[in-house]
């Protein structure tokens, strides 16, 4: 069975409007964060915008109902207009157990098909220290990205062991999520590592995953 990790970035105020698309199709397990653009104020001001929270939708679905969700949402929401939003489909490789895919996919029965691995883009994962935002994506923007998504977490490393190759795991944390083609991958990636990287203060770990489909990335285009 196809089935993919969805990951949606949208204007929080549209949040209610993308749920009721998910659950009319049947995907109904929605798991929201708050996240952040990553315009700086100097580019709020001189455009005239006002910073804009972000909702972070994550939730799992088949692939009949994911090609469903994108068109959808490029009707409703005019997804693939640049500035309404990003939706990003993940593979899932595995899952635990029957109950669990289950419980991801609405109870759908396994058709025995599997994911496409012919990927064009991915998301890179960057978890960095907190206040490193802006250079972090300034160095990503001059190799190439377009932009991205903040949201704030925190580590949970031991109290015995508070740092891992010089980086701290239990201080307060931003988790950037960009989407790149793939042919571009490593130069960001190589940006923020050399610019950025673990022996920097930003101590900015960078990562990929493959993303299968996305919509609302016309601009790369």
């Amino acid at each position: 069975m196809e089935v993919y990790l969805i990951i949606t970035v949208l204007d929080r105020a549209k949040e209610d409007i993308f749920i009721s698309i998910c659950e009319s199709l049947g995907i109904i397990h929605n798991n929201s964060m708050l996240g952040y653009g990553t315009a700086t104020s100097e580019h709020l001001e001189k455009y005239g915008l006002s910073e804009t929270e972000k909702s972070v939708i994550m939730n799992t679905a088949t692939a009949d109902r994911v090609e469903k969700l994108l068109k959808s949402a490029k009707r409703r929401l005019m997804i693939d207009v640049p500035g309404n939003g990003v939706i990003m489909t993940i593979p899932v490789k595995s899952v635990g157990g029957g109950r669990a895919l289950a419980y991801m996919t609405n109870d759908a029965k396994p058709d025995g098909k599997i994911p496409d691995m012919d990927f064009k883009y991915e998301l890179l994962i960057v978890i960095l220290n907190q206040s490193y935002m802006y250079d972090v994506m300034s160095y990503a923007k001059e190799a190439g990205a377009t932009g991205g998504t903040v949201l704030h977490a925190k580590g949970t490393g031991t109290t015995n062991e508070k740092q891992f190759l010089g980086v701290s795991l239990a201080t307060e944390k931003e988790v950037i999520l960009i989407t790149v083609k793939t042919e571009e991958k490593t130069k960001v990636m190589k940006a923020i590592t050399e610019n950025a990287g673990p022996d920097t203060p930003a101590g900015a770990i960078c990562f990929s995953v493959p993303v299968s489909s996305v919509a609302g990335l016309r601009s790369i285009e």
